[in-house]
C-alpha cells in the first residue's frame, strides 16, 4: 500500500488527493490530506468572497472527497515549523505532496506604504472571511469616506465589491459577525479601483465585472477618455481573447450610460436618481506615493498617468492625480513563500520541480513534489488545478515502484501525536461546521464562521 501525505486541503490538495485515490495504475493507495489550519478547503473557505454563494459551494464538491475512505483530513497540523519538519514528514510517508499555495501579497513599492490605512487587501480578505490568523486585523471604517484599491484582478474586484455593497445584502452571508457590524458603520461612499494599464489587459472575469455594475444604490463611473487611450479599446476589431473582449464591452456600455446620465434632464428621472455610494474604475494610472494625512495616516494616493508603450507595457508620462482615500488596498499579485527544508526560488515564488517532482540542486528528489500556486505560481482559477494535480499524480504514480520500496512505521497519526501534535480529523471538523450553524442561531442569521483559533479549537474538541 502506497501512503501519500498532501500538505494543503485547498482545490489543488484534494484534487491531488482525488486523482490519487481514483486512478486504477498502483491499487491501495492512502492519502492523508494535512492542513495548518483546523478547516478544510483553502482558499475556498478562505479567500471567496461570502456573497459569492454559488463558488463557495464548490465546498460541497471537495467535501465529498475529504469523505472519501481512503483519504483522511488531519487540520491542526504545521508542516516546516519546529514540530513537524519537512524531513520527518517524509520519514512517515512513502511520498509528500505540497499543495500549500501563495500566501505572501506584493508589495507597491512606494513611499507612504507604512502608513495606517495602507492595508493589502490579502489582509482586508482574510478579516471578512474569518480567517484566524486576522483575528486581530480589525478594519474600522467609521471614518472612512474614500478608498483606493490598487489592482485589476478579481480580488481587487471583490474588496471593491464588498466595500460598497450594504450591510443588509451580506447579513446572509457566512460572514463574522464582527466584519458585518464594521461595515455596516463603514462610511464609505466612493471606491477607486485603479488599474496602471488598460482596460484589455484587466485580469478579471466578466462574471466579477458585471457584478458591480448591479449592486443596488451603486453607481459605476468610467473616463471615456481613459478608456480610449487603450488601442485595443479603440479599435473594436483589435484581436482580443474572448474574456478581455467581453470586458471592454462591459465598460462601453458602462461608458455610454455615464454619457446618457451627463445629457441632462432629458436622461430620464431614473438615470438623474444620485445614487449613495460610487464606484471609479481607473485606468493607466501607476501609484508612485502614498499621502500623508499629517498625523501618519493615508489622505489618499499619488498616481502617474501612463501610455501604452506599443510592447503589451505602460510608460510614464510625468502627469500625476491625486486621489483621496482614507483606506488603501492594494492588490497586485501573490508570492509563494519558502517552507523550511523545501528548496525555494525567490525570483518566482515557487518551488523548483520537474513535472512536479521537486527538484534539489537540478535533479528530482523522488518522493517530494509540489501542485497548484506554489508549483506553477498564482495564475488560473480553481479548475486550473485539476490538470495542474493530474500531472503531478502522474509523475508520483511512475515513480511508485521506488517509493513503495521504503519500510514506513506505523500509522503515522500515532507519530504525529507522540511529537505533541493534536490533529483535529473529520468529525472535529464536522463539530466546528455544527458550531458555526449554532453561532448562526444565536445571532439570527444563518451559519456564521468562527474567526478566531481558540474558538476553532474548542469547536472541534483539541483544547
Amino acid at each position: 500500500m502506497l501512503r501519500v501525505a498532501v500538505v494543503g486541503s485547498g482545490p489543488s490538495g484534494v484534487y491531488t488527493a482525488q486523482g490519487l485515490v481514483t486512478q486504477r495504475e498502483v491499487p491501495g493507495v492512502r492519502v492523508d490530506v494535512l492542513d495548518r489550519l483546523p478547516c478544510p478547503y483553502g482558499l475556498v473557505r478562505y479567500g471567496v468572497a461570502p456573497d459569492h454563494e454559488k463558488i463557495k459551494s464548490l465546498q460541497g464538491n471537495l467535501r465529498g472527497v475529504l469523505e472519501d475512505e481512503r483519504i483522511r483530513f488531519l487540520g491542526n497540523v504545521e508542516v516546516g515549523g519546529p514540530v513537524l519538519s519537512t524531513a520527518r514528514l517524509l520519514e512517515l510517508y512513502h511520498a509528500v505532496v505540497y499543495c500549500v499555495g501563495a500566501a505572501r501579497d506584493r508589495t507597491l513599492g512606494v513611499p507612504g506604504e507604512e502608513l495606517a490605512g495602507v492595508h493589502s487587501a490579502t489582509s482586508f480578505v482574510s478579516w471578512y472571511s474569518a480567517h484566524p490568523d486576522a483575528e486581530d486585523a480589525a478594519f474600522e471604517l467609521t471614518g472612512v469616506r474614500s478608498a483606493v484599491v490598487v489592482g485589476a484582478g478579481n480580488v481587487a474586484v471583490d474588496v471593491t465589491r464588498i466595500l460598497a455593497r450594504g450591510a443588509a445584502e451580506l447579513a446572509p452571508t457566512d460572514m463574522p459577525h464582527a466584519a458585518l457590524n464594521a461595515l455596516s458603520g463603514s462610511a464609505v461612499r466612493r471606491v477607486a479601483m485603479v488599474a496602471r494599464r488598460g482596460p484589455s489587459q484587466g485580469k478579471f472575469t466578466t462574471k466579477e465585472l458585471r457584478e458591480l455594475g448591479s449592486l443596488p444604490g451603486v453607481a459605476v463611473d468610467v473616463d471615456p477618455a481613459e478608456l480610449a487611450l487603450d488601442p485595443a479599446y479603440a479599435d473594436p476589431a483589435a484581436p482580443l481573447p474572448a474574456g478581455n473582449r467581453r470586458n471592454v464591452e462591459v465598460l462601453r456600455g458602462w461608458a455610454e450610460q455615464g454619457a446618457r446620465r451627463d445629457a441632462g434632464p432629458d436622461a430620464g428621472p431614473a438615470q438623474r436618481a444620485e445614487p449613495d455610494r460610487r464606484i471609479a474604475l481607473r485606468f493607466f494610472l501607476r501609484p508612485v506615493e502614498v499621502l500623508d494625512d499629517g498625523h501618519g495616516r493615508a489622505a489618499g494616493v499619488r498616481f502617474e498617468r501612463t501610455a501604452p508603450d506599443g510592447r503589451g507595457g505602460v510608460t510614464g508620462t510625468g502627469t500625476y492625480e491625486d486621489v483621496e482615500a482614507q483606506l488603501v488596498l492594494r492588490s497586485v499579485g501573490y508570492l509563494g513563500v519558502p517552507l523550511p527544508g523545501l528548496p525555494f526560488s525567490p525570483a518566482t515564488g515557487t518551488v523548483p520541480h520537474a513535472a512536479g517532482r521537486v527538484l534539489r540542486d537540478g535533479r528530482a528528489s523522488i518522493g517530494e513534489y509540489v501542485a497548484g500556486w506554489i508549483k506553477r505560481g498564482p495564475t488560473g482559477v480553481i479548475g486550473t488545478n485539476r490538470p495542474d494535480a493530474k500531472e503531478t499524480v502522474s509523475s508520483l504514480l511512475q515513480d511508485a515502484g521506488t517509493l513503495a520500496r521504503r519500510d514506513l512505521p506505523d500509522d503515522p497519526l500515532t507519530a504525529l501525536r507522540a511529537a505533541g501534535l493534536r490533529p483535529v480529523a473529520w468529525p472535529g471538523w464536522l463539530a466546528i461546521e455544527a458550531a458555526e450553524r449554532d453561532l448562526g442561531r444565536s445571532l439570527g442569521r444563518g451559519s456564521v464562521k468562527i474567526p478566531d483559533w481558540p474558538g476553532l479549537l474548542g469547536a472541534a474538541g483539541t483544547t
